[in-house]
């Protein structure tokens, strides 16, 4: 995995994030820092998405559910999502990480990030119903209807937004996030 550089533009933000959270990529004594990988960024900026996004009631099971991150095919963060997810909590929900092969049932996940291994993303996408956060990093992902696709732009991870996807997901993204996309769709 390349490295990233998250410190100019609109990612100073996730920059800023991303270095109060190091405590998790924190290298062995002795050794120095370097900056962080591209799915060190991606697992920072999807915890982070989770405090700018709102989700109907009707998207968990009960009110004690955790806020679920799932990875939907191949997992690309090496660990990275976990350590970041540990003990964060984001609107009095537990968040945790979960990997899975198939799509999700109802309720199980609110954020999904879509590896680029699958196959018939559009039809995936139709099946989840309301209040699933749909990323991936996939080319093309917001045409297939997703709600936030990642591209790397020169060595910056940056994010693009539909907002009629998240309309269809019934899920309402904050302006702050919406002013940090690299683009947004209507």
């Amino acid at each position: 995995m390349g490295q990233v550089n998250c410190s100019s533009g609109p990612l100073r933000i996730a920059g800023i994030l991303i270095g109060v959270l190091a405590g998790f990529a924190a290298p062995p004594e002795g050794q120095a820092a370097g900056p962080p990988s591209e799915y060190q960024v991606k697992a920072a900026f999807l915890l982070n998405f989770t405090k700018f996004v709102e989700w109907l009631p009707a998207a968990f099971e009960d009110s004690r559910s955790p806020l679920a991150i799932c990875v939907l095919g191949d997992d690309p963060f090496d660990g990275a999502l976990d350590q970041l997810l540990e003990g964060e909590v984001v609107d009095g929900r537990q968040l945790v990480a979960r990997r899975i092969r198939r799509p999700p049932e109802p309720k199980a996940c609110q954020v999904l990030f879509i590896s680029r291994s699958e196959k018939d993303v559009p039809v995936i996408i139709q099946g989840l119903g309301p209040g699933v956060l749909t990323v991936s990093d996939r080319d093309g992902f917001l045409g297939e209807g997703g709600v936030i696709g990642f591209v790397v732009q020169g060595r910056h991870v940056r994010f693009d937004i539909s907002q009629r996807a998240a309309s269809g997901a019934q899920l309402t993204l904050s302006a702050r996030l919406l002013s940090v996309a690299r683009s947004v769709e209507k």
